[in-house]
């Protein structure tokens, strides 16, 4: 009876057990249901942790740390210290490595100390949930955030290794005063990488992020140091450290060595972000719209192209531009020397002209970062400058003059314009050479109006000239009459076509590089040519003839080649310099931002006396 009976209980737990799986079964197809409704949500491919940038010079020093919104330099697993791994794992979550995301027993404590608060006062995150606030979230003491949390610290759990979870916490946490990640913060309070550290050194800014304000070394040093010691005999008792390393990383003093953020040349620096702009549209096919006339397609096409420059910033890249330091420094000295009367302004530019590299650019006498940029923000008449680009290289160009050809000084009038030469002197017959050298205005018109003023503007697009228009084609325009003019880049840019006849936009950034190295972003600018050799040859001629017997004798100085051309508007409220040595073309504007008369200082010749101080440095070298 007893086995009948056994027999008849185990055949009547068949169905409860069947039933036992089945629900069991659903459940777990729930579950994975749960897992669906995670990655449709919570989607988690890659974490980019944003980082600082880097600005280099023409010798790959760093000139300018760029950090949009953080101030950090990711490491990789290889290169974060070992020591500081096992530091953090003991002092922020001992089962890290038996875990998934979420440490009950910690939470239960937890959620024991807060029942008895209206507020959270007590946490239980893990690594893994302080990466999900610190990536994701907010540091807001909520349970709605606390759960959010919890659920994002689970995903990652199952999309990342453990190994690269830490070393994104390590990378990621803050360490006071704009920096985040140990390797900015090592490089800020010690001024040397994270790797250079002594196990005291790396505990000490370990002790930080519990508490960023508390410990902030700068402010609370002491209170720092006292964690310090905490953590460390922390480590004691994890067996990671025995008592006598233990007293002697408490007693290693730690001495501060704060490091300034760099942040040289200011004026180039300025310029250079200007030109990534202009480079990342370019290469994103993004400047036809944003040069649309439709307000609405610009708007969008800037939208599209400040999201893809601050990206690009944020990923850690290198700028390397052509910034020759030496150059910059002089070309600042000389402008600062050379106008020193209130508030009279000027702007250098210097340009090594076989290579299109801008080397160097001043925006003003004492610029700060960002603000008004005269060296190519500032579009300005350019007097008598302009003669050589728009009326005597094309004029000979087009007809083969010889700089020993004739041409009328005499008065001129047509169409009711009526130009007069300085002080309103009348010359006859004189030869193209000297009618340049000592600018000449009514032989400038001539000259225009001989060769043909669309014809001569043709020639002119070849620089594309921003402000310049079909309203400019005037014969005013051969003394420099123009609705806005040009920048002081600009026009300098334009010179270096005299150089060998050819033109390409000079340019500040060499390439953009990631962190590996890859080049991003390079600049694909095709030569044009624009004058021929015999048409270079005369202006070259021209040009010097202007150093040594002209406007601009105060230019000369021995060297190989030297040339150039003065420009000075109406009313004496423009004075520019554009010349060329064998190296460099150089170009220097003087003025006030308010137009108004400078002409008690036009005749001690600072424009050009700036401009020969740079050029004797640039080629001494």
């Amino acid at each position: 009876m007893r086995k009948f009976l056994g027999s008849l209980f185990i055949f009547s737990l068949i169905p409860l057990v069947t039933g036992l799986i089945f629900l069991a079964s659903q459940e777990w197809n729930k579950a994975e249901s749960v897992q669906k409704v995670l990655d449709d949500n919570i989607s988690i491919d890659t974490i980019q942790l944003e980082e600082t940038s880097y600005m280099t010079d023409n010798q790959g020093k760093i000139i300018s740390e760029i950090s949009l919104a953080k101030n950090r330099v990711n490491l990789s697993d290889e290169e974060i210290p070992t020591f500081l791994k096992d530091l953090f794992v003991t002092i922020e979550d001992r089962q890290f490595y038996h875990h998934e995301g979420i440490d009950a027993v910690a939470i239960s404590r937890a959620v024991l100390v807060n029942s008895q608060s209206t507020s959270i006062e007590q946490g239980a995150s893990t690594i893994t949930q302080q990466l999900a606030r610190n990536v994701y979230l907010t540091h807001e003491r909520t349970y709605d955030r606390k759960i959010t949390e919890l659920l994002y610290a689970y995903q990652m759990e199952r999309l990342f290794s453990k190994e690269e979870i830490l070393d994104l916490y390590i990378n990621a946490i803050y360490f006071n005063n704009g920096t985040y990640g140990i390797e900015a913060a090592s490089q800020f309070y010690f001024n040397t990488s994270a790797k250079k550290l002594s196990k005291a050194q790396l505990a000490f800014l370990a002790a930080i992020p519990n508490n960023p304000e508390r410990y902030n070394p700068l402010k609370h040093f002491k209170a720092t140091k006292n964690r310090q010691e905490r953590i460390l005999r922390q480590m004691v008792e994890a067996e990671f450290l025995s008592e006598k390393q233990y007293k002697k990383l408490v007693q290693e003093k730690i001495t501060l060595n704060v490091r300034t953020k760099v942040d040289n040349y200011p004026d180039y620096v300025t310029y250079v972000h200007h030109e990534l702009k202009q480079l990342v549209a370019a290469r994103e096919g993004l400047t036809a719209r944003l040069a649309s006339k439709d307000q609405a397609v610009r708007e969008q096409a800037e939208k599209q192209l400040q999201t893809k420059v601050t990206k690009l910033l944020n990923s850690g890249v290198t700028i390397h531009t052509a910034l020759d330091p030496h150059l910059q420094t002089t070309a600042k000295q000389a402008l600062n020397n050379g106008i020193a009367y209130g508030d009279i302004e000027g702007a250098a530019v210097v340009i090594q002209h076989h290579t299109q590299e801008l080397v160097s650019l001043i925006g003003g006498k004492d610029y700060k970062k960002n603000s008004f940029n005269r060296a190519y923000q500032s579009y300005r008449q350019p007097g008598s400058a302009i003669k050589p680009l728009l009326v005597y290289a094309p004029y000979i160009e087009k007809t083969g003059a010889s700089v020993y050809s004739q041409v009328s000084g005499a008065n001129y009038c047509k169409n009711g314009y009526c130009p007069q030469n300085y002080g309103g002197a009348t010359y006859g017959m004189v030869p193209l050479k000297t009618a340049f050298a000592r600018s000449y205005n009514t032989p400038a018109v001539r000259l225009l109006d001989a060769t043909g003023i669309e014809t001569s503007f043709e020639y002119l697009d070849a620089f594309q000239f921003e402000q310049v228009s079909e309203r400019d084609h005037l014969l005013t325009a051969a003394v420099g009459g123009f609705t806005y003019g040009m920048s002081p880049l600009e026009l300098t840019r334009a010179f270096t076509s005299f150089y060998d006849g050819s033109y390409q936009p000079a340019r500040a950034i060499v390439k953009v590089t990631d962190r590996e190295g890859k080049t991003l972003y390079k600049w694909k600018d095709k030569q044009k040519q624009v004058w021929s050799p015999a048409t270079v040859a005369k202006m070259r001629e021209l040009l010097h003839e202007v150093t040594v017997r002209g406007t601009a004798k105060a230019a000369y100085f021995p060297t190989g080649y030297i040339g150039g051309k003065t420009g000075t508007t109406n009313g004496v409220k423009d004075i520019w310099f554009v010349g060329l040595t064998d190296s460099y073309t150089t170009g220097v504007w003087v003025g006030r931002d308010k137009p108004s008369s400078i002409e008690s200082i036009y005749y001690s010749s600072p424009h050009v006396r700036i401009w020969r101080n740079i050029s004797q440095q640039a080629e001494a070298r």
